[in-house]
């Protein structure tokens, strides 16, 4: 078994509890993510709970064998359509109300990170459209 093999099923566990949680905070905090719709978006706060929803369902969706490349793709999709946001983060001073000042910088500085960030997210979830190439390391 490869070492990228190895590390298979453990990322996808991660990538899932990832998903599931960034989604479930949707409706934990719906403001703090209305703020980084842009405002050019109609329904704020339904696009905040529809990507809460799907963030949930996808990212519960990649542990099934029989839905985790669909999920996967999902995912991708989901990254790429929600990255306006995250450029709205980046270039306006959204997390003004939440951040407090001594943090701002880094704030902001964390927020243009997040954009490349967003090309290693849809990589990782682009790894598991692909099947395995050892089906044991494929499961549950």
């Amino acid at each position: 078994m490869s070492s990228h093999a190895r590390y298979r099923r453990p990322l996808l566990y991660v990538m899932s509890a990832f998903y599931t949680l960034a989604g479930v905070m949707h409706f934990v905090a719906p403001e703090a993510y209305e703020r980084v719709v842009p405002p050019q978006f109609p329904r704020r706060r339904a696009l905040v709970y529809v990507s809460g929803v799907a963030e949930v369902v996808l990212g519960v969706g990649v542990l099934p064998r029989r839905t985790r490349r669909q999920s996967a793709w999902g995912l991708v999709a989901l990254l790429f359509a929600v990255f306006p946001a995250n450029v709205y983060m980046a270039t306006n001073d959204t997390l003004g109300d939440v951040v407090p000042d001594r943090f701002r910088g880094i704030a902001r500085v964390a927020a243009w990170v997040r954009l490349p960030l967003q090309g290693v997210l849809m990589l990782w979830a682009w790894r598991y459209t692909r099947p395995a190439s050892d089906p044991a390391d494929d499961s549950p």
